[in-house]
Order: structure tokens, then C-alpha cells, then sequence
């Protein structure tokens, strides 16, 4: 017997299009916030949403952590369905918002795994012997070259280029446009790329980067392949987009000690969001110490 799939209310629709309409944000993030908000419709059951309070919303994120949900994915959770109250309140009369004061349980703080340098090399180190090869090689030297997010590699399109002023226009999160600069391997990666990508893209394809069927590439097809270039080239860390964008970070702050420029090429909206990586710098510098200082070193 096939499974019945539940119909999207009408309000979480009209929600969605004010996301993607009126806040611009990206197919992902929106899907994101529906899934979430599909959640609490499943834990509302019969039980209207305007009649929810915040005794509610409480049981419901401690069923959710019982269920294995941890403190950032809480945190991502109530924060979607705070943001879907205050639009049944401004568009569908509801009269409170039962999320507004609560907070999620504290998530335990890690640090974002980054490459070495080394291993960043060996990924890049790639033999092209067909188109597919030209593009994966040039996806994913930007990725590190640049520091791009997914959905930004992916929403970008030839013009967004300048190898002349060896930048890359990057539409980030809120429709935020921001330039930053190419790195030598990936210009020479991309013009390798450019220069076959007829071969797979339709005529009438504007993406810079394609799938085999030659429309505009997929996020997932981009983490597939980055992730078996990592197998293949030995890298025990399991390689995705987030880490080359994390790696170019790290490795650029240890280089520039430029926290703002770090900043400023990443797409934050604030500098506390980038600081993780002068933790990051810190573990890198401590590691030296501990192998170079004479009284670093314990004793036998």
C-alpha cells in the first residue's frame, strides 16, 4: 500500500512564497524552514496552531531532543516556527506567538574541521581527461579558492567571472551580493572548464557549472563528487563543500591574520559569526608551540 503524503496547508504555502518572494531567500533555506514547519504541524495534530502556547511549544522541542534532535538543530527549528507565528500573525490573525522567550537546550561548542594544507593540495591534484573532469576540478578549486557557500557555487552563472580583475560575483544569503577575489588555479581551472563546457550544457543553458543533462548542476550531484574525490585521493575526513569553504578560512586567516577580510570574502553579516576561525588559528598556532617549545614538551 503506498504511503499517503499529507497535504501542505494552505498557510505554510502562502509562507513559503512570502520567504521566497518578499525576503528572497534561496530554494534551500525556504525548504529548510518547511520542514520544520511541517514538524510542528505533525506535533500539533488536531490541535489548532493559534491555540498553541508556549507550554506547547516546550513539550514539543523536548520530544524532538528525546527523539535525537541536538541543541543546533533545536535552535534552527524554533527559530522557523518563531518566524511562522509572526507571519500568521501579521497575515492570518492569530494573536500571539508561543516561541517569543523560549530558548532551545545549549548545544555542546565544536569547531569546524578544516583540510591542511597538504591534504587541500592533494585533492586538487586531479587528472582532466574529460569534460566532467574539467568541471569538477574547476567547482572545486573555487570552492576552495573562494570560500563559496553550495547554493552560491551553484546559482552562478559565465558572467559572474572577471578574470581580468580575477574576482567572481557571488549572490549570497538575502540576495546579498558581494565580489571576491580568484585564486590563480581556479582561473586556470575555470578557463579549462569554460572552454569544453559546450560539450555538455544545452544551447540555451546559462549556468557555469552543468550536470550530465546539461542544465544548471545540482547541489547534491556537486557533494557526491567532492566527496568521492576525497575517497579517492585517501582523505580520511569525510571531504564536503562546507569544509573547502571552512579550510579557505582558516588557512587564509592563519596566512593574513585579517579577521575583516576573512569576514568580508565569507559573506558574514557579523564579525562574531567569522571568530570561530581565530579558534580555529589558535589550535593550529598551540599545536606548533607544543611541538617546538622547549618547555612545551612533556617530560618522558
Amino acid at each position: 500500500m503506498s504511503e499517503t503524503v499529507a497535504p501542505v496547508p494552505a498557510t505554510l504555502e502562502g509562507y513559503l512564497a512570502y520567504l521566497n518572494n518578499e525576503r528572497n531567500y534561496s530554494p534551500l533555506t525556504a525548504e529548510n524552514y518547511a520542514r520544520d514547519i511541517r514538524r510542528l504541524f505533525a506535533l500539533a495534530g488536531a490541535t489548532p496552531l493559534p491555540d498553541l502556547k508556549s507550554h506547547h511549544i516546550r513539550r514539543y522541542i523536548a520530544q524532538l531532543h528525546g527523539g535525537g534532535l541536538g541543541g543546533r538543530s533545536l535552535a534552527r527549528v524554533l527559530s522557523s516556527w518563531r518566524g511562522f507565528f509572526n507571519y500568521l500573525m501579521r497575515d492570518h490573525g492569530c494573536q500571539s506567538n508561543p516561541c517569543v522567550g523560549l530558548r532551545p537546550p545549549k548545544a555542546p561548542k565544536t569547531l569546524p574541521h578544516a583540510l591542511s594544507p597538504d591534504e587541500a593540495s592533494k585533492l586538487m591534484e586531479m587528472p582532466v581527461e574529460t569534460a566532467i573532469d574539467a568541471r569538477d576540478k574547476a567547482m572545486f578549486e573555487l570552492l576552495y579558492s573562494s570560500g563559496l557557500r553550495l547554493a552560491e557555487l551553484v546559482s552562478l552563472d559565465p558572467i559572474d567571472m572577471d578574470f581580468a580583475d580575477a574576482s567572481v560575483r557571488v549572490t549570497g544569503k538575502g540576495n546579498k551580493t558581494r565580489i571576491v577575489p580568484l585564486g590563480s588555479h581556479a582561473i586556470t581551472a575555470l578557463k579549462a572548464w569554460l572552454a569544453v563546457r559546450d560539450q555538455i550544457a544545452k544551447p540555451e543553458e546559462s549556468a557555469l557549472f552543468v550536470g550530465k543533462n546539461g542544465a544548471r548542476i545540482s547541489p547534491r550531484t556537486v557533494q557526491l563528487q567532492l566527496r568521492q574525490r576525497g575517497i579517492t585521493q585517501g582523505i580520511a575526513s569525510g571531504v564536503h563543500p562546507h569544509l573547502l569553504r571552512h579550510s579557505f578560512a582558516t588557512h587564509v586567516l592563519q596566512s593574513s591574520g585579517d579577521l575583516r577580510a576573512v569576514q568580508e570574502m565569507l559573506g558574514h553579516a557579523s564579525i562574531s559569526t567569522t571568530q570561530v576561525y581565530t579558534h580555529l588559528d589558535f589550535q593550529y598556532l598551540a599545536k606548533i608551540y607544543d611541538g617546538a617549545h622547549p618547555r612545551a614538551k612533556k617530560k618522558p
